[in-house]
């Protein structure tokens, strides 16, 4: 895997993305269903609208939002797949790492 582009990037996005405490909350508030952007804002009262955009744009770059026009409002909804591809890449590696690893000092 190329770590300086492609899907190297790509992960570092992610990472950056989720390293936001209120950009995961934002995640948690679409994770159930989809919403608008107002519904969205709506969440976070204690930010204003600019603020909870900003996140927003976050997100989309690292495509785990993704967005689409129905009418005068912007459906956001959440996009697994960059998420599961972290899971896949170091979150799976590394556990199964450390039961290997577990394994090896038990049977000691």
């Amino acid at each position: 895997m190329n770590v300086d582009g492609g899907e190297g990037a790509d992960d570092d996005m992610v990472f950056k993305a989720l390293a936001s405490r209120t950009r995961r909350r934002m995640l948690d508030a679409l994770k159930d269903s989809p919403c608008t952007t107002g519904e969205l804002c709506a969440h976070f009262p204690e930010i204003d609208r600019t603020t909870v955009l900003q996140h927003l744009r976050v997100l989309e770059r690292a495509a785990l939002v993704t967005g689409r026009k129905v009418g005068r409002e912007r459906r956001l909804a959440l996009a697994p797949m960059p998420i599961k591809r972290i899971h896949d890449r170091w979150i799976g590696e590394y556990t199964r790492a450390a039961v290997e690893l577990l394994h090896r000092l038990g049977g000691e």
